[in-house]
């Protein structure tokens, strides 16, 4: 069977495409203008297709030819949020209001079957709506059965509550009325402590490229599946008197949780956690300064971080270390990417049915 081939737009390091991957589909294209991710990219998926270019060199008659040529029938990726925090007036040549535009210009040219557009869920009620409103109609009018929904990454696998909202059309003239059907949220929820138990402790100096433990349970089995050894596990190296603030907050507390002379002298309010050993992470973001292992009295290392993403152990990322935490905190998780990949799939399955009944 013919694979099915996506573009990954703004891939960054490969989430969304590594997710894509895992669920059969083929990544034809992917597309960042941030070095360091592509060469991450690059190195980690069967086919190294990612281009380090601004989206906005790519001509119309060259995206038409490459698509036709490949027979691209999906486009995936989320458009940087900066441009849907625009406030006031909107101007039209603002660059980053025009990155959401260049994602449309592919789907106006390329006219794919699918798309799915990820970002923050805050751009739901920004402007009052607006951008939700003008994402609905543009690709309506480009001829799709446009459907979001905002999903948490830990109803599907990820040991993080990372909210994300996905937009998703289908063509018309392929799914005549149907619009996309949503995964189900999973009934397990992995927390911390059960994603990264089998990492060593690193406070303890433990050696950081081999596992403390055999895999404890089927999350760590899926991380290490390809994986021998541990790769990005560096120890980020905090001042005496920071370790000994940390190690006084308690498994889930924050600096509230200490004598307020510590929280009020440092100003960090409920910024300075510790993760809860029993639930998903919060948000992973770019740098997690202020969030602090469950057990140890540090922050996470890359490879810690990348566990919480969904990125299995196999996954190298290039670049300095902050640009590597930047790179896993700015990702698609993996298993939310390849459950929306899994449904997509299952659109196609049924549309397939469909036809066989009708001849």
């Amino acid at each position: 069977m013919q694979s099915k081939k996506v573009i990954d737009l703004f891939c960054g390091c490969g989430g969304f495409s590594r997710g894509f991957e895992n669920a059969g589909f083929e990544v034809a294209l992917a597309i960042d203008n941030w070095n360091d991710a592509i060469e991450t990219f690059n190195v980690n998926h069967k086919h190294p297709v990612g281009v380090t270019k601004n989206i906005y060199d790519f001509t119309n008659d060259e995206i038409k030819s490459f698509a036709k040529k490949n027979n691209v029938i999906g486009i995936i990726g989320g458009p940087p949020c900066q441009g849907f925090s625009m406030v006031g007036k909107r101007e039209a040549n603002d660059e980053r209001n025009t990155l959401y535009l260049q994602y449309v210009r592919f789907v106006e040219q390329i006219k794919p079957e699918f798309f799915i557009l990820e970002n923050v869920k805050g751009l739901l009620t920004l402007k009052k709506g607006y951008f939700k409103k003008e994402i609905i109609e543009r690709f309506s009018e480009l001829g799709y059965n446009v459907t979001y929904k905002v999903l948490r990454a830990c109803d599907y696998g990820v040991p993080q509550k990372r909210e994300r909202v996905f937009f998703v059309g289908l063509r018309k003239d392929k799914f005549k009325d149907k619009f996309f059907d949503y995964p189900l949220p999973q009934e397990h929820i992995v927390g911390t402590e059960e994603a990264l138990s089998d990492l060593p402790s690193l406070d303890n100096h433990e050696d950081p490229t081999q596992y403390k433990t055999k895999p404890q349970n089927n999350f760590q089995k899926l991380m290490r599946e390809k994986s021998n050894n541990i790769k990005n596990n560096e120890v980020t190296n905090h001042s005496e008197q920071t370790k000994k603030i940390i190690s006084m907050i308690p498994d889930g507390g924050n600096i509230k949780s200490l004598p307020e002379e510590y929280y009020k002298v440092r100003n960090y309010s409920s910024a300075f956690k510790r993760m809860n050993s029993k639930e998903p992470s919060t948000t992973i973001d770019c740098g997690h300064r202020n969030y602090f292992h469950y057990k140890e009295n540090r922050i996470p290392s890359v490879r810690e971080s990348a566990r919480i993403q969904s990125f299995s152990d196999d996954f190298v990322f290039l670049g300095s270390k902050t640009s590597q935490y930047t790179q896993v905190g700015n990702a698609v998780p993996p298993l939310l990417a390849q459950s929306m990949a899994n449904a997509v799939q299952n659109m196609y399955n049924k549309l397939e049915q469909d036809d066989n009944q009708n001849n």
